[in-house]
C-alpha cells in the first residue's frame, strides 16, 4: 500500500468541495425575485480615487422583499455609491433621500427568469468541468504510480473507482444546487 493513492484522492476531494462551494457562490450572485446582499457583492464605488467594495461603504437593511436600503457609513460616499448602483448590471436607479438610498429592484419578467436559469445552468456546468478536470488529474496521477510499479494495479483500480464515486458525489450537490437555484428563480 503506498500513501500517495489516499493523499491523491483526499486533495482531489478537497479540490470537488471547493468547486461545488464556488458554484453554490456563484448562484447566489444571481438574482431572483427577493433581494440578497449577495447581489451586492461585485460592486464598487469610486472612493478617494479608489474602487471601493459597497459593503465596506455602506450597510444594507431588507426591509421588504424587493427593497433594499443603503445607509452610507460616510455621507460623502453616497453620490458615488448612487452611481455605483445605477451603473450596475441590477438594472435600479435608487432614490436618494439625503440620509440614504432607497433601492426598489424591478420584478422579474419571465424573458428575465430565462436568461437566469441559463446563466445558473452555464455556472452549474463550469463547476461540473472544475470537478471532472480535478477527476482528470488525480486519475494521471494514479495512472503514474501504478506505471512506475509504487502501487498494484488493483490498488490502482479501487482508487480508480474510489475516484469516480467521489466525483459523482460533487456533481450531484452541483445538480442539487441548480435544481434549488431553478425553483427559486421560477417561483414568482
Amino acid at each position: 500500500m503506498n500513501d500517495d493513492t489516499p493523499s491523491i484522492l483526499k486533495d482531489a476531494e478537497a479540490k470537488m468541495k471547493k468547486s461545488v462551494e464556488v458554484t453554490k457562490d456563484d448562484f447566489t450572485a444571481i438574482r431572483t425575485g427577493r433581494a440578497n446582499a449577495a447581489m451586492f457583492q461585485g460592486i464598487t464605488a469610486d472612493y478617494y480615487g479608489a474602487p471601493t467594495p459597497l459593503n465596506q461603504l455602506a450597510s444594507l437593511q431588507f426591509p421588504e422583499a424587493r427593497t433594499v436600503v443603503v445607509t452610507p457609513f460616510d455621507k460623502t460616499a453616497t453620490t458615488a455609491i448612487e452611481t455605483a448602483l445605477r451603473e450596475s448590471d441590477l438594472g435600479v436607479n435608487p432614490t436618494n433621500n439625503g440620509d440614504n438610498l432607497r433601492v426598489v429592484l424591478p420584478a422579474l419578467t419571465e424573458e428575465r427568469r430565462r436568461d437566469y436559469v441559463k446563466l445558473a445552468k452555464n455556472k452549474a456546468e463550469d463547476g461540473k468541468v472544475s470537478v471532472r478536470g480535478t477527476r482528470g488529474n488525480a486519475k494521471k496521477a494514479i495512472e503514474k504510480l501504478v506505471k512506475d510499479k509504487e502501487i498494484g494495479e488493483d490498488e490502482g483500480n479501487r482508487a480508480e473507482k474510489e475516484l469516480e464515486s467521489i466525483t459523482k458525489k460533487y456533481i450531484e450537490q452541483i445538480d442539487e444546487a441548480l435544481s434549488l437555484k431553478e425553483t427559486e428563480l421560477e417561483t414568482v
